[in-house]
């Protein structure tokens, strides 16, 4: 009984509760002397250690700056544009420079679809409109990668060119109608403005009395060329 209740009131630990190892019931072993002799005996634990093999060293993938050769991990223009170049050689006032893309299809004679339909889609980043911020966001491309799109459109810098003059002339030839066209409305309104309508009664002024038959006379006016008939009695 003192055995038992010595087991009894003997804390164990609960299997899976974090311990590795899980103690046996103690082994009794009878002496002969009159009392028992408790071993306790450790049993390892069924399940295997999980041993995690050490992760691989990684290399990190440096990208080669086009500019200085330089190896660089990330960069504005990397991440806006997909442009190899570092922070230190982005020149923004010249070689990578932004430029709105109404100014790039006005300067560049490019389409909507040069923009967001040919492969590969140009890159761009918005930015409020320093006018009116209410108005919609403006998008900013890379002129270098805008004049390459131009150059894939156009064939070459000479076509450009000659597409350009030629629209120009277009340009000039409709500014010359447009005003050739102001200026003949113009003498027009001017021409009805001088000419007036005669809104006086006219007064005939007759000649002389003739004698068309017995009774019947008539008079001519002189101004105009009516000729009064009538008849005296």
């Amino acid at each position: 009984m003192l055995r038992q209740a010595r087991l009894a009131t003997r804390p164990y630990p609960a299997t899976g509760e974090g311990s590795s190892k899980v103690k046996a019931l103690p082994k009794i072993t009878d002496t002969g002397g009159g009392f028992f002799l408790e071993e306790e005996e450790e049993e390892e634990d069924a399940a295997e250690k999980i041993v995690h093999p050490p992760g691989p060293v990684l290399e990190f993938d440096y990208l080669i700056c086009e500019e200085c050769g330089k190896e660089f991990m990330d960069s504005y223009l990397m991440n806006h544009f997909d442009l190899a170049t570092c922070d230190n050689c982005r020149d923004v006032e010249d070689k990578h420079k932004l430029i709105t893309r109404t100014e790039a299809k006005q300067e560049y004679l490019l389409k909507d679809c040069d923009f967001d339909k040919r492969e590969p889609v140009l890159k761009f980043i918005l930015k409020k409109n320093p006018h009116n911020p209410q108005w919609g966001d403006m998008k900013l491309y890379l002129k270098r990668q805008v004049i390459k799109r131009s150059l894939e459109v156009w064939g070459s810098e000479e076509a450009l060119e000659e597409a350009k003059e030629s629209r120009q002339d277009n340009r000039e030839k409709m500014k010359q109608k447009k005003f050739d066209k102001k200026v003949k409305e113009l003498r027009r309104a001017v021409r009805s403005s001088l000419w007036k309508k005669d809104t006086s009664v006219h007064q005939h002024e007759y000649g002389a009395e003739e004698v068309v038959e017995d009774d019947l006379y008539k008079k001519t006016c002189t101004t105009c060329g009516y000729e009064l008939t009538y008849e005296k009695m």
